[in-house]
């Protein structure tokens, strides 16, 4: 159902149209200035998941600035005046304490506000955004794309379209989402919008963000550098940074569910069930854990069933130890390894380290050492039966059987849900891995302690 339309006024006497959805601790999420309109977004496939999804544990705020979408065409679009835009959403909907996501250009807008109130900011957000403007607004493809929109609007909404989906995007699609940010957006208000921002700077209010802060950021996106988005989130004190692949700035799109668990985890709504508490969720977003015995055939062999048993109940042993301190849930044995999963991709690489490092302790002593390699991957697998199957499964198990021993390996959907939490990965680039037609890249996880 779509959202009933409501209004606040700021106190300087703007109208602002704001929706609601879901409930649970609000999360308001900033409009993608100038190009905003709460109702036509809504018939955007993207971007209604995303909001449907955002809302399945929290109440979802989204509002249209002034000048925008539903909200009254007042252009003061000064950094104050926007930031009057928020107060007024926050104020009508009573919200004593929330989180806040600013996105590309309302990233100094939330910044600003979350600088002004610390008390009222749980947690801070910011997708592909800047603190300053010179650092995007002065240089040539940002002075090109304002050109062309003053020349040829129709010309210019085309060429963002392909710079907000990635200059990869359907030709199609870029055509729909083109007549979208033509029909939210004029020529004028672009252009008072644009003379505006080029003035914004809050690097001075970054130091003063108490929040937790995730700073997101796309490698490859257009107009706005990586360097200019890691000098903001260095700044803002212990503020996580979190670089993704790919050329998109358009929520949504890209890698969704990834970025939405790494959203989930750091809100912190990710709390893990005790191991085995109860059976997988279906559909749910799981981090996959595979551990399997260097070896376990030749050991059987050279050691005699009995010994060899009495080994690998030790590895059982301290397996499941690992995942009652660390919450994973065990999905099953396999003789010489497990399946196991969690909710959140931190406490299952805190599991592995753990594991590692106890394999590693006992083997100084024992006479005969327990060699294991552990793979884990991200996604969402099919539960069934107490069990847990799909893509996202077979290519933990392949990525396990990658692994030499000792080792932790984990694909980039894991690196990117960890970005920010002091984990060690190292590029061990693109591997073919048997079953799966495009080439992984595979991330080894540090774990041991330096001397």
């Amino acid at each position: 159902m779509e959202p009933r339309i409501q209004y606040a006024k700021t106190t300087d006497g703007v109208s602002i149209a704001y929706w609601t959805l879901g409930e649970g601790p609000p999360l308001v999420q900033m409009p993608a200035i100038p190009f905003s309109h709460i109702q036509m977004e809504w018939q955007i496939p993207q971007l209604r998941t995303w909001y449907e999804r955002l809302a399945q544990k929290r109440r979802l705020v989204r509002f249209d600035s002034r000048g925008t979408g539903l909200s009254e065409r007042n252009l003061d679009v000064s950094l104050d005046g926007l930031v009057l835009d928020l107060e007024a959403v926050v104020d009508r909907l009573r919200l004593e304490r929330f989180a806040l996501f600013g996105v590309v250009h309302s990233g100094p807008v939330a910044i600003a506000y979350a600088a002004r109130h610390p008390r009222q900011v749980s947690h801070l957000i910011l997708w592909c955004s800047w603190a300053r403007a010179g650092e995007i607004w002065r240089k040539p493809p940002a002075e090109a794309m304002r050109g062309l929109a003053e020349k040829d609007w129709e010309l210019y909404s085309e060429t963002m379209a392909r710079v907000e989906l990635g200059w990869g995007s359907e030709v199609e699609e870029a055509r729909r989402f083109a007549a979208y940010l033509r029909e939210v957006t004029s020529p004028e208000v672009y252009k008072v919008y644009v003379d505006a921002m080029g003035e914004f700077d809050v690097t001075n209010l970054l130091p003063q963000v108490q929040s937790p802060t995730m700073v997101f950021h796309r490698r490859n996106i257009a107009l706005i550098e990586v360097d200019a988005a890691s000098a903001m989130a260095t700044q803002i004190p212990d503020a996580s940074f979190v670089l993704l692949e790919g050329v998109s700035r358009f929520l949504g799109g890209e890698d969704t569910h990834a970025v939405l668990a790494a959203i989930e985890e750091f809100l912190g709504n990710g709390e893990e069930a005790a191991a085995g508490s109860e059976a997988p969720e279906a559909g749910a977003f799981r981090t996959i854990l595979f551990t399997d015995v260097e070896g376990s055939t030749a050991l059987t062999q050279r050691l005699g069933d009995a010994k060899a048993r009495e080994l690998l109940r030790q590895h059982e042993r301290i397996v499941r130890q690992a995942l009652k301190a660390h919450g994973g849930s065990e999905v099953k044995t396999m003789g010489d390894g497990f399946m196991a999963s969690f909710s959140s991709a931190t406490k299952a690489l805190e599991c592995a380290i753990a594991m590692q490092r106890a394999f590693q302790e006992r083997n100084e002593t024992a006479p005969e050492p327990i060699r294991v390699r552990v793979g884990l991957n991200a996604g969402e697998p099919i539960a069934e039966d107490d069990d847990l199957f799909g893509t996202a499964v077979n290519l933990a198990a392949r990525i396990c059987a990658n692994a030499e021993a000792g080792q932790i390996l984990a694909p980039i959907v894991v690196r990117e849900l960890a970005a920010g939490k002091q984990f060690m990965f190292a590029d061990l680039g693109e591997t073919e891995l048997r079953g799966f037609e495009d080439p992984v890249r595979l991330y080894e996880v540090r774990w041991r302690e330096e001397g």
